[in-house]
């Protein structure tokens, strides 16, 4: 399963400011609007690119040594001539550790949160965590249905909290 970030490219307006021929001539540039709304694209792309970045490695430092390599990255040029990045994505290995639900259930938890890590998770993002939902759920049975099977009682939530101390003075 990839952990990714929303991929939705802007649409630029790349329109170099050009020379026009008017009916009398005579050259001259186009409106002095161009220069602005190329000024605009470029800061809207790097507001983008950082926003993706951002978002990819809050990825990767939540995720515990889970994440396999770093993020991948889809690019636009700007009329710069620069590329930005639009869109992201990581891979986490998020397979159940056969044999030990408990490692399991820690498992699904580190990539929940490296899932919703970022401050605005993409649906991909949020399916991720919903996954690890549901394999915390299943480990968690898992680990009802053994200790049934060898007769250990499971330990009630007050029990693990509080203890008593027999002093004999």
């Amino acid at each position: 399963m990839n952990i990714s970030s929303s991929t939705s490219p802007f649409s630029l307006h790349n329109s170099p400011l050009a020379l026009q021929n008017h009916s009398d001539g005579n050259k001259t540039k186009q409106s002095h609007e161009a220069p602005s709304i190329q000024k605009k694209d470029i800061v809207e792309l790097q507001t983008r690119d950082r926003e993706v970045r951002n978002h990819e490695q809050a990825h990767i430092a939540a995720s515990g040594g889970l994440a396999k390599g770093g993020a991948s990255f889809s690019f636009q040029r700007g009329s710069d001539g620069k590329f930005y990045a639009v869109g992201g994505e990581g891979s986490i290995d998020t397979s159940p550790i056969p044999g030990n639900p408990q490692a399991t259930i820690q498992k699904a938890q580190q990539f929940r949160a490296a899932a919703l890590a970022p401050a605005d998770p993409s649906a991909q993002d949020r399916a991720v965590a919903v996954s690890a939902n549901a394999i915390e759920a299943a480990a968690r049975q898992k680990m009802q249905q053994k200790t049934k099977e060898d007769g250990i009682p499971s330990e009630k939530p007050t029990d693990a909290l509080f203890f008593h101390i027999d002093v004999f003075v």
